[in-house]
């Protein structure tokens, strides 16, 4: 039973109580803005395996590749060429490069597309995703906070991958200087500094594999879908950009400017295809992300 008294409205419990509530049926005090704090979206995704398993790799990775260097060794082919492991292990900066290049042609996107992938069909899986947006949290909102744990996830992974390398080949290979293959080189602290600038692109570049993920996670109730299919298109973009026949039309390949991060690593550094590749990656994210918002907005929620 609902009493009306100057516009609003009191809603009769069976038990004969009565609770306020506004006259669009919210109950007094609800605040769309107050569900599904980020704080608890983080907890609930760090006490996940697969969020274990993923930074817990990518921290190991590094140690898998210093046993691999001190195992395996030099390999010289005797060609006069400078050998990529011999640089790798001239110092902590240039295992760390190593550690970065051998990631994020593949590793890294497939990480990224994990924790963005999973957010959202992950819930329509279990069936809880009904039940979320029953509390009731907003499509949006509930949209943009699993958006935003992903992307810090994301992020805590890439710093781990370089954390844990630089410390690892700092401490087996010394304070070097940044030595690159044309002879160029970069002292220690100033090759860190241009790392991390390094990785702030590394990051943005991946933004399109996240859009992409997410707008997959929505289109799907099954995680493996999505994430697989973001990494399927990943690897046909990366097959499609090796065809020099495509000529200028590669530039529009997403991902095409992913090891721009390297022009860092150079004493005068070129911006062009840093900036190009940011704006890149950030327009295709930002089309991948509203398909997204616009295909959950409208979607019927069964699971």
């Amino acid at each position: 039973m609902t009493s009306h008294d100057d516009g609003g409205a009191v809603t009769s419990h069976p038990d004969g109580g009565a609770v306020p509530s506004h006259p669009d049926g919210r109950a007094v005090g609800y605040r769309a803005t107050h569900t599904l704090p980020l704080r608890t979206e983080l907890k609930r995704q760090f006490k996940r395996r697969r969020t274990h398993l993923a930074l817990g790799f990518l921290a190991l990775l590094p140690v898998i590749l210093a046993i691999a260097f001190a195992i395996g060794g030099s390999d010289s082919s005797g060609s006069g060429g400078v050998d990529l492991i011999e640089l790798g292990t001239t110092g902590g900066v240039n295992f760390t490069v190593f550690c970065l290049f051998m990631s994020v042609g593949f590793l890294l996107i497939v990480v990224v597309a994990l924790f963005f992938g999973d957010s959202v069909a992950s819930e329509a899986s279990w069936s809880s995703l009904r039940y979320l947006l029953a509390i009731p949290v907003p499509r949006s909102r509930l949209l943009q906070q699993k958006a935003i744990v992903s992307a810090a996830l994301s992020a805590l992974a890439i710093l781990i991958l370089f954390g844990v390398a630089l410390t690892l080949g700092t401490a087996l290979y010394g304070t070097g200087p940044l030595v690159t293959p044309f002879g160029d080189s970069l002292g220690y602290g100033e090759a860190v500094g241009r790392l991390l600038v390094a990785l702030a692109f590394i990051a943005v570049n991946l933004t399109w594999v996240a859009g992409l993920a997410l707008l997959l996670s929505v289109l799907t109730d099954a995680p493996l879908g999505a994430v697989g299919g973001t990494v399927m298109v990943s690897i046909l973009v990366q097959i499609l950009d090796q065809i020099t026949a495509l000529g200028h039309w590669r530039d529009y390949l997403p991902g095409h400017f992913s090891f721009a991060w390297t022009r860092l690593l150079a004493p005068t550094v070129d911006w062009h295809d840093i900036v190009v590749g940011s704006f890149s990656a950030l327009a295709y994210a930002a089309v991948f992300g509203l398909l997204a918002w616009q295909r959950f907005a409208v979607k019927d929620i069964t699971s």
